[in-house]
């Protein structure tokens, strides 16, 4: 199920952003830009603050956070992690939903978000599209990523491959 961040989630989010990056996100970046983008001895006030902002959504299942994500009022899609056991389960697709549905209800209608090569192809099947490749630093490493962005409706829609169902 898909919740609203509670500042008591910190540090389980923090834990999953880093085992998300060093286990999924390490088979398309290097040692060195893997350790600048997840250092072992995170700043958990920047990311207190970061999270204490805009619309920030877990998703947990029994009890365990499986992935979370945030957007901010300026429709900047800037996190979206899934812990390493939970890939390809729903988990980033339902925090994309929730997303949508928070950023249409304040009336944005146009979200930017910059990806790691990793998740290029899930934003790319959500509909973004890549504005342009480019390189960022953290910690004195370059990091190639790419500026994608996406239109969205008032309403969410259902991606043409959803199963459909008939309402009488």
């Amino acid at each position: 199920m898909v919740r609203d961040y509670k500042s008591s989630d910190l540090e389980a989010l923090v834990g999953l952003f880093q085992r998300s990056v060093r286990e999924v996100a390490s088979r398309d970046y290097s040692p060195l830009e893997v350790s600048a983008w997840a250092p072992e001895l995170p700043e958990l006030d920047a990311w207190a603050r970061r999270l204490d902002a805009g619309g920030v959504f877990v998703y947990e299942h029994n009890a365990e956070i499986s992935g979370f994500a945030r957007v901010d009022d300026t429709g900047c899609f800037d996190l979206l992690y899934v812990h390493p056991k939970t890939q390809r389960q729903g988990v980033a697709r339902a925090l994309f939903d929730r997303v949508i549905s928070w950023a249409a209800s304040r009336g944005i209608r146009h979200l930017h978000a910059e990806v790691s090569v990793t998740a290029q192809p899930f934003f790319e099947r959500m509909g973004f599209h890549v504005v342009k490749e480019q390189t960022v630093e953290r910690r004195g490493v370059s990091l190639r990523n790419v500026r994608m962005e996406k239109q969205i409706d008032a309403e969410p829609s259902v991606p043409e491959d959803a199963p459909q169902t008939t309402r009488r």
